[in-house]
């Protein structure tokens, strides 16, 4: 049924019928009843939520359903509940056609759970939605208990039919009215949009409080209403209740708008608030309820639901008989925030006794009203800690907040201030942003927005103000006043229907804009009527509908609106209000607003096209300073009716003016850092916001704000100020129309803390019991109230069986100390006491009453405990406790003290003990504590008997230096006077310093004078001695502990006393001593510096006592800049001899310095300076700078060079050795200044004295360098070091022989010496070891080398210094591998000398005449004797008589050819081999016909082959041509030099060189052979090698490769 819903809410799927009236829906549940009635149908039983149904037992009766489930689901969106329409409802069953079908309200299983019924009484709905629930419940019960008894006869059942028919004739009659407003409704909601209505989160139905017994289930639930759907969170004393952390304790259920929570088996933990918290994008919105269970005395209620599961009930807790005691500890003090910071404010709650699961209640409120958790605050409980956090500090958060923890035995709170300063502005000079933004009278087109001005202007007048707009979900800010409006509310036009807004405000000067407010709470455009209904309200607590006869009525014409009146008057708008007409009829009623001119009598409807719904209305474009007068009409379908009567005549303007100035501004002390303002309030102010207080130092005439959001009382705390300074201050007063004038200043005060009476002392202990009196301690109070305590009262009382009686002084004088003994008690009575604290401004109150003492004698034989303890000089890592000895001592004297330590919160076993040996001071420094930190301490005392009990404890201290902690300085002044220093920067107008020795306050004043000049104190030493030996200390009174110490120790007062002294009697300091030194021509200068000296400072010079003054003899100079004094003389004589004195005054500082030169160091002193003069002449023409040396080259060369100077062009410069004149190729080198003589490879012979002579017509100078003997021996000892540092290092190599271990060097000297070592010891060389040179190699030879020539072998290079030594190991794997190379070597040698060889006798060509013989020898040599064969064109060749050949002693091979003819002529070779190789020779043989006149080569070899005559050599005689046949004798001739075999070159082995000639060397040979030896013999005799050759001649050619024999 379309005309069910409000015509904006009839299109949006997310509206339900939760709008109707509960007068409506009993109407409808009363129609249905007799519907049911009249056609027999039977009752039925409907159960909701859990709860037991209740049957109606009649089938007559009227339909009563019960259960608070029904509640939820009438307040159930549509998405939710599905409502059958009247074609439905009558398919399903069969009615009369007299009863009209009701809309039922199913879940999504179709089980009937509530109704929901069309508008018949919009009247009563337009009026206040659910105003009647409470008489409809009165109703419903009555009803119920008349249907149960009253309906069962059949006269009751006819009743019941004429009823139904009565029921349907006025239902006819006001369908025909509701369908006309649906019919305009529709209309209207067709320009509508359908996204208008999206609005934050809203409680139709809020969970309601419960009070069940103990193990009962108990559920919360709730209809909420929002788009988009909210996000829904329970909450438990402000803690999320998460159900799987409590698995079968919680059940969380959401179905579409219900929500629910149900505790299962509750006990008594579950006594709490709850509270459900509900989120969309357009807000936020919570509801409260509280749970309470008690115990069941007696028979549990059956009738109770059991629980859906069983719980563990582990460690539940029970409040009954318990007293809690709470403390709030650690709490925030009062903090300073500025706009934009985050904040958070902390406490810690300590609860007594701690039960574990036990929550209390945790709630903050900021000026006492109670925060919920939002986006701006949010609250963290954490079982011992409460922290709510301001995530974005505006002006709206200051003011004073309060935390209160609850328990069942009371409750607990503590409150502080906190103050938000402005954000820096974005322009200077700009103002402070508004707050406290608000929404008023919202209406479907306009809403009322008020905020309060800044405290802060910027320094020039606010203009006005702009007001900004938002649609939620949007981000785009729309200005709504196109001028700055002064008045602090403006009426906000042009809004959407059913659309919600934010709003926002900027203040704006002549200088620039401010920041924007805070945003506003969201705010929908509707009615206010229709804002009703959407709240919706709570259920009846029975949960019961009942449905009650009414007569149908005919339309009425609603009657004159009441009590119409103009609640608000600007010049920009007026608001009108008045109250509903006492007759309407039964529908709803509308009204029209007119407004009259005064003086005139025209009437002018101001809305004509719709009229309103809620009975306020505001109007616009009124002609300011006219006078206008209004009235109000009511209508609805029966018509218009009269108007109300008119207003008086209202003046459209400001109605509200600005307040006038306060007055009477007092400012008093109140602590270090706040003044208390008080005020007399503004006259006749309206509407008045508060109050703002700025505050100036006198002086500056500079104003600062104090607070910056409004306080409305006269009477605030002005915190955040410095101590000492003088402030007045001045108030403004603020309403909407603006702020006051500022009143008149107050009278100046200074800042410093208000004498007050001292708080209660508190730690009242029993020290010591005798039979009639008993001692007591107690601490000191922790404010003391701004002045010093002059003294204590002590009062008890005795208590008799638990009883305590009336309080009895125990001292009518106040006494000083902090024990005293209570006299004239009664022994083995119990006592109480209580103490009071006094000052100049009274006494204050007393403190609590201590614990019970029983007063009996004590008679343990230990020492009681020790009491007044007192922590002071209070570091990061140490501090200072002080305590007093206990007054009771047991058997023996106290001798001694134990102090422990733990951390604040740890347990009883974390006490440890400081000094492990007791000691007998009653004070001790602590140590090595850790930063941030809390500690408590106690002592105990010990006697002989043992030790006693501790003492109380202190309170906990926290280990950190404060700011500005400064420690005791020691000074000596110019007097010598030693004093100690101490500052304190923290100090009030009350403050003393306390001067102490050894912890106990100096009352000696023969020894210490103190002095205090503000914030200083001075304690000087008088006579200062080793009585004055001691730890000095001085505190601060009324100070956080401002305090410091200084040990002065023996050996610290021994260097203050020096000190002083030279204080009293002042020495100029020196830098240096009188010192001596010579100058150039030899002059002497005398000269000391003084550290400092003044322009007044003087010097008096003086030799054996006679005083010395300027002259030609002595030149003085005193430079007073720096101290430098300087006395020159030209030179020294015999009666200069004596002592030399300076002495200086400056003022009264003196000081003195003498030099003494006598005997041996006045005779050096003058020589010198008889030397510096000749060098000084000597230095006039050529001369030499650096005399003549010599340097070693890398190369090895020496030279020998000094550096000249003063020279020009013809200065000549002669070299000289040994007397003789050396002619260097050195040229002179003017530029450079030095000359150089290069002798390289130096020897022997260059030993000798060498000079060198400069010389020019200026004079001459000579330097002589003596290179003999040790001079010869420095340098070659030089150039050995050289050599040395050039050697490489040692190597090892493989010979045929054996092992060489080798170096090589850059140059070597024959004068060098080395020195070859094994194992560290010199080598003694043999046969077998040798050592050698070789080019620049050095090489030590092993032969044969056996496993004990392993070991370190090392060269020493001897440089006459400390030598250099090069190492090499030879041993493991390196000798394994030297000396297998050395056996493949040595064997590779034996093939090479065994293997065969030809070693001689056959030359390249032989040219014969034919008809000659031929007759060649050649040596073979080889072991075993090689075989022969001779091959002639590759081919072998045997013996015959032709061709003879021979193989002689194994040596000698002979080839002879008989009768040479032209067919012998060819290549011969011959071929020799063993098994160590094989070698081959060859010749070619040219036989000639007839004699030739050929040049003869002869070729003649030793025994051994080696050539003796090689070609084209002159014979050593003039031989004859040979023939055939004929011998001759070789000659001799030298065989040249061969280098030594296996001689290495960079570690290559060298191979034999010898000339090669006309032989072929085979793969199997080593070594070059000699050449062969070619003779023409006769073939019958052999030749040997030592035979004579025959004539050798050259060829004409000249060629070496050629033979020719005739």
């Amino acid at each position: 049924m379309p005309g069910s819903l409000p015509f904006y809410q009839k299109h949006q799927r997310h509206y339900d019928h939760d709008y109707r009236s509960s007068e409506t829906q009993a109407l409808v549940s009363k129609y249905r009843a007799s519907s049911r009635s009249s056609s027999g149908y039977p009752a039925h039983t409907c159960t909701s939520g859990g709860y037991p149904a209740h049957t109606c037992n009649s089938g007559y009766a009227p339909h009563i359903c019960t259960g608070h489930g029904l509640t939820s689901a009438r307040t159930s969106t549509s998405r939710g509940l599905t409502a059958s329409s009247y074609t439905g409802l009558e398919q399903s069953s069969q009615l009369t056609k007299r009863a009209k079908a009701t809309h039922l309200a199913v879940d999504r299983e179709h089980h009937i759970i509530g109704y929901v019924v069309p508008i018949f009484r919009g009247s009563l709905e337009f009026a206040g939605g659910y105003s009647g629930v409470e008489d409809s419940r009165l109703k419903a019960t009555s009803a119920s208990m008349w249907g149960q008894d009253h309906f069962t006869s059949g006269l009751e059942m006819e009743r019941s039919e004429v009823s139904s028919r009565k029921v349907t004739i006025r239902e006819s009659a006001e369908r025909i009215s509701l369908s006309k407003t649906i019919y305009e409704n529709e209309e209207h909601s067709k320009r509508m949009n359908k996204d208008s209505l999206m609005h934050a989160p809203e409680f139709v139905i809020k969970p309601r409080s419960h009070t069940v017994w103990e193990n009962q289930s108990v559920r919360l639930h709730c209809t909420l209403s929002g788009w988009p759907n909210p996000h829904v969170v329970w909450y438990k004393n402000n803690v999320t209740i998460d159900p799987i952390a409590h698995p079968g304790k919680y059940k969380i259920e959401s179905s579409y708008s219900v929500h629910s929570l149900e505790i299962d088996r509750c006990d008594f933990d579950d006594t709490a608030q709850y509270h459900v918290s509900a989120m969309n994008a357009k807000g936020e919105q919570s509801a409260y309820a509280s749970v309470v269970v008690k115990r069941f005395k007696g028979e549990m209620d059956t009738s109770a639901p059991s629980p859906r599961r069983s719980y563990p009930r582990v460690g539940q807790v029970s409040e009954y008989g318990i007293t809690f005691k709470t403390h709030i500890v650690d709490t925030f003090g009062v903090s300073f925030g500025r706009e934009g910071e985050t904040m958070s404010l902390g406490c810690t709650v300590i609860i007594h006794p701690n039960l574990e699961r036990y929550q209390p209640g945790v709630e903050w409120y900021r000026d006492d009203v109670l925060l919920a958790p939002s986006k701006w605050h949010q609250m963290h409980w954490s079982g011992d800690r409460a922290t709510l956090t301001l995530t974005h500090l505006n002006k709206e958060d200051e003011g004073l907040y309060t935390l209160r923890v609850t328990t069942k035995s009371g409750y607990e709170t503590y409150s502080a201030y906190v103050f938000v300063r402005d954000a820096d502005a974005e322009v200077e000079g700009a103002p402070g942003a508004p707050l406290d933004v608000r929404c008023l009278d919202a209406n479907k087109d306009y809403v009322i927005v008020s905020w309060k001005q800044p405290a802060v202007d910027g320094g020039n007048s606010i203009l006005g103000y702009f007001v900004d707009r938002c649609e939620v979900g949007t981000n785009h800010w729309i200005q709504c006043n196109d001028t700055p409006v002064k008045f602090a509310r403006l009426p906000v036009t042009g809004l959407v229907e059913g659309r919600s807004y934010a709003f926002r405000v900027r203040a704006v000067n002549k200088s620039g804009m401010s920041h924007p407010s805070r945003t506003s709470e969201p705010v929908a455009a509707v009615d206010a009527a229709d804002r009703t209904r959407m709240r919706g309200t709570s259920a009846p607590v029975t949960g019961q509908i009942i449905v009650t006869e009414e007569e149908p009525a005919e339309g009425v014409v609603p009657g004159k609106p009441l009590e119409l009146e103009v609640t608000e008057a600007t010049k920009n708008y007026v608001v009108l209000s008045w109250k509903p007409p006492g007759e309407r009829g039964h529908e709803g009623i509308m009204y029209y607003v007119e407004k009259c001119v005064s003086g005139t009598d025209s009437w002018q409807r101001v809305n004509t096209e719709i009229p309103v719904k809620s009975p306020r209305f505001a109007l616009f474009d009124l002609a300011e300073g006219k006078s206008y007068s209004f009235r109000v009409r009511c209508c609805n379908s029966a018509g218009v009716g009269e108007p109300s009567p008119p207003t008086e005549a209202t003046t459209v303007g400001d109605k509200l003016d600005v307040p006038a100035a306060p007055e009477r501004v007092v400012a008093t002390r109140n602590t270090d850092t706040s003044v208390v303002v008080s005020w007399e309030k503004s006259r006749h102010a309206k509407d008045l916001v508060g109050y703002y207080i700025e505050t100036s130092v006198v002086g500056s005439d500079t104003w600062g704000p104090c607070n910056n959001k409004p306080v409305p009382g006269s009477r605030f705390v002005c915190h955040g100020l410095v101590t000492g300074e003088t402030y007045v201050f001045k108030v403004r007063a603020v309403n909407a129309a603006g702020i006051s004038v500022s009143s008149q200043e107050s009278e100046p005060v200074l800042v410093k803390a208000a004498i007050a009476s001292p708080a209660p002392p508190f730690g009242i202990s029993v020290l010591e019991c005798v039979r009639d009196s008993m001692v007591l301690g107690w601490k000191q109070p922790a404010f003391v109230g701004g002045s010093d305590i002059t003294g204590y009262f002590v009062d008890y009382r005795e208590v008799i069986d638990g009883l305590e009686g009336q309080w009895h002084e125990a001292n009518i004088q106040s006494v000083s100390d902090r024990a005293y003994r209570v006299c004239d008690l009664k022994e083995n009575k119990k006592y109480q006491f209580q103490v009071r604290a006094a000052n100049m401004a009274g006494v204050g109150i007393p403190s609590l009453p201590s614990n019970t003492f029983l007063c009996e004698e004590w008679t343990i034989a230990v020492p009681g405990p020790p009491h007044d303890l007192q922590v002071t000089e209070v570091r990061s890592s140490s501090l200072v406790l002080l305590w007093k000895p206990p007054v009771y001592q047991g058997r023996d004297a106290v001798n001694g003290f134990y102090v422990d330590i733990k951390e604040a919160g740890a347990s009883e076993e974390a006490w440890r003990g400081i000094n492990k040996k007791a000691t007998d001071s009653k004070f001790i420094k602590i140590e090595n504590l850790q930063e941030g930190e809390k500690y408590v301490f106690r002592v105990r005392a010990q006697n002989n008997a043992g030790v006693g009990n501790a003492s109380e404890v202190t309170e906990p201290t926290l280990a950190e230096t404060k700011a500005g902690t400064k420690e005791i300085m020691v000074d000596v002044d110019d007097d010598g006077v030693i004093s100690l220093n101490f500052e304190c920067s923290a100090m009030s107008a009350e403050s003393k310093f306390v001067w102490s020795k050894n912890y106990e306050e100096i009352s000696d004043t023969e020894r210490i004078a103190v002095e205090t000049k503000g914030s200083k104190a001075k304690a000087s030493f008088l006579a200062p001695g080793e009585e004055d030996i001691g730890i000095y200390s001085c505190s601060v009174t009324h100070t956080d502990g401002a305090s410091a110490s200084y040990d002065l120790t023996a050996e610290e007062l021994k260097k203050l006393l020096e000190t002083s002294h030279d204080h009293k009697f002042p020495i100029i300091p020196l830098k240096s001593e009188l010192a001596v030194e010579l100058q150039e021509k030899g002059r002497v200068r005398f000269w000391l510096q003084a550290e400092k000296i003044s322009a007044n400072g003087k010097v008096d010079y003086v030799f054996n006592d006679n005083s010395l003054s300027a002259g030609e003899k002595y030149k003085m100079n005193f430079d007073k800049n720096t101290g430098v004094i300087e006395m020159i003389m030209e030179s020294l004589t015999p009666k200069d001899e004596g002592t030399f004195t300076f002495q200086l005054q400056d003022g009264k500082a003196t000081n003195q310095s003498s030099l003494v030169l006598i005997g041996d160091v006045f005779k050096a002193l003058q020589k010198e300076s008889e030397f510096q003069m000749k060098e000084w002449v000597r230095k006039q023409g050529p001369h030499f700078v650096e005399y003549l040396g010599f340097e070693v080259t890398p190369e090895c060369c020496v030279i020998l060079k000094c550096k000249v100077g003063n020279i020009k062009k013809d200065t000549v410069a002669l070299w000289q050795k040994d007397g003789q004149e050396i002619k260097s190729d050195q040229q002179l080198s003017f530029t450079e200044g030095v000359l150089k003589l290069e002798i390289a490879q130096i020897s022997k012979k260059d030993a000798g004295v060498y000079n060198i002579v400069l010389k020019d017509d200026r004079g001459k100078d000579t330097s002589t360098l003596n290179l003999t003997d040790q001079g010869f021996r420095d340098m070659m000892n030089e150039v050995f070091s050289v050599i040395a540092n050039s050697s490489t290092a040692l190597k090892i190599t493989s010979t045929d022989e054996g092992i060489r271990l080798y170096t090589f060097v850059s140059y070597y000297n024959d004068l060098l010496q080395v020195t070859w070592h094994y194992k560290d010891s010199a080598i003694s060389f043999s046969d077998r070891i040798k050592s050698g040179v070789v080019g620049e190699q050095l090489w030590l030879q092993i032969k044969e080398p056996t496993e004990k020539d392993t070991g370190k072998y090392a060269i020493e290079f001897n440089d006459g210094k400390g030598g250099l030594r090069r190492t090499v190991e030879l041993s493991g794997q390196a000798f394994d591998d030297a000396v297998a190379e050395f056996k493949r070597l040595k064997a590779a040698a034996i093939a090479e000398r065994n293997r065969a060889r030809v070693k001689g006798g056959l030359p390249d060509v032989v040219t014969i005449q034919e008809g000659k013989d031929l007759n060649l020898t050649c040596n073979i040599s080889g072991d075993p004797v090689p075989e022969v064969t001779w091959l002639k064109n590759e081919r072998e060749i045997v013996s015959d008589d032709h061709l003879l050949l021979k193989f002689e002693s194994g040596k000698f091979a002979s080839f002879i050819i008989t009768k040479v003819n032209s067919d012998d002529s060819g290549k011969y070779s011959i071929l020799v081999k063993n098994k160590f190789g094989t070698e081959s020779g060859e010749f070619t043989l040219q036989v000639t016909q007839g004699p030739v006149d050929l040049g003869v080569t002869s070729y003649l070899t030793d025994q051994d082959g080696n050539v003796m005559v090689g070609p084209n050599t002159t014979p050593p005689k003039k031989r004859t041509p040979a023939t055939a046949g004929t011998k001759q004798k070789p000659s001799a001739s030298p065989v040249p030099k061969t280098p030594p075999p296996g001689k290495q070159v960079d570690g290559r082995e060298n191979v034999e060189q010898v000339k090669e000639t006309g032989r072929t060397v085979t793969e199997d040979t080593a070594e070059t052979p000699p050449a062969p030896t070619a003779t023409g013999t006769t073939p019958e005799t052999p030749q040997h090698p030592d035979a004579e050759l025959c004539d050798e001649a050259a060829s004409p050619s000249g060629s070496p490769e050629e033979t020719t024999a005739q």
